[in-house]
């Protein structure tokens, strides 16, 4: 799956705030994301979160 950094996306499941939307600040083996509703930063196993992912929202183009 292609993620970069600055891509905001979609989880399945929502955060304890009630967000599901979350930027990816840090990719590789482990991801870092933030939470869009209370900016919360969650460190993320790649596996676990690609199997959370519903949808790839919008992408930052550089």
């Amino acid at each position: 799956m292609e993620l970069k950094i600055g891509d905001v996306i979609e989880l399945k499941k929502q955060h304890p705030c009630g967000g599901k939307e979350f930027e990816i600040l840090r990719a590789g083996m482990d991801f870092r994301i933030r939470c869009l509703n209370c900016d919360a930063q969650i460190w993320i196993p790649r596996v676990k979160l690609e199997k959370r992912i519903r949808k790839i929202k919008e992408t930052e183009t550089k």
